[in-house]
């Protein structure tokens, strides 16, 4: 598991049940399917009343967090099943640099009802740097087979 500033990532164990693969399970208060769409350079939002947990069940993205006025990238994708759990406060967005749609599960954590500023874009402050962001997916091109799945060590 990795972590920085309250943000953890955790790349999930799994075991086989005849052709299934089955892996960790996320407690939740809820659980939501997201698209993210192809080419989508999205803005940023911040959740004061939940914690995200996001996996990637189909395609690739890179999560981008805004922590001491720094982006940090954090590429992710089905090939390396890992939950990424984002605590309120924290300002995230995603890119997707494919031509096909990401979907991602995101098994969230309720410390409160929720609020309407919750789901409100903010603004970057200053652009992505787009460049970085392709590296750090690129980075989850150095693949070994593990269980059947495609992995790969990221350190944030």
């Amino acid at each position: 598991m990795s972590q920085a500033r309250g943000i953890e990532i955790r790349y999930l164990e799994s075991i086989k049940g005849g052709m299934a693969q089955f892996f960790t399970p996320q407690a939740s208060n809820e659980t939501m399917l997201v698209q993210v769409p192809a080419g989508a350079v999205d803005d940023l939002f911040v959740h004061k009343s939940q914690t995200d947990q996001i996996l990637v069940v189909k395609g690739e993205f890179v999560l981008v967090t805004l922590i001491d006025k720094k982006y940090q990238y954090i590429p992710l994708s089905e090939t390396q099943p890992a939950v990424v759990k984002i605590p309120p406060g924290v300002l995230h967005g995603a890119i997707n640099f494919s031509s096909l749609p990401c979907v991602v599960v995101n098994a969230v954590l309720r410390h409160r009802p929720p609020q309407p500023n919750d789901y409100i874009p903010r603004p970057r402050p200053y652009e992505y740097d787009l460049d970085v962001a392709k590296s750090a997916l690129e980075s989850l091109s150095v693949i070994s087979t593990i269980a059947g799945f495609n992995t790969t060590t990221t350190q944030v």
